[in-house]
């Protein structure tokens, strides 16, 4: 008999965190888009691509906990539990690398001055940085979650 992790792939709480991460990387990359201005820095241009993997893999991943909890079927493999823990936990610390040099070089704009960054477009910024580290949160709790299942089976 498996364990039953709250929050592990194939649960109801891994289905709201997958729902979250991809509501959450859809909004970062919306705020930064929002500007064509973006890809006048790297650490931007990083985030939107970083947040353009997150989003298939969440979306991916929460079908595949939707089909888990109203089918309730889904086959436990050792491989593709390491697979998707792996998938996670490059993904969140690529998320929280976008999310902290968004943050940084947005508040060194906002520092320098409104001639680098005009307030309405340093509040986008800010938002998609406030969207990343969320999104990176929901990926990392969901890694540990299913790191925790993985040694029962």
């Amino acid at each position: 008999m498996m364990e039953q992790v709250p929050g592990a792939l194939g649960t109801s709480a891994s289905l709201a965190l997958r729902l979250g991460q991809t509501i959450f990387s859809s909004a970062a990359l919306l705020f930064m888009c929002l500007d064509v201005e973006f890809y006048s820095y790297t650490s931007f241009s990083y985030l939107v691509t970083v947040m353009g993997l997150v989003t298939p893999w969440s979306v991916s991943l929460a079908l595949v906990d939707a089909y888990s909890v109203f089918i309730k079927c889904l086959p436990r493999q050792p491989r593709v539990l390491l697979i998707i823990i792996v998938g996670d936990w490059a993904l969140s610390f690529l998320s929280l690398a976008a999310a902290c040099s968004t943050a940084s070089v947005t508040s060194l704009l906002v520092n320098v001055g409104s001639s680098f960054c005009p307030s309405e477009l340093c509040s986008r910024y800010r938002l998609s940085a406030a969207m990343a580290f969320l999104s990176w949160l929901l990926s990392f709790a969901s890694t540990l979650f299913n790191l925790w299942l993985f040694p029962s089976l």
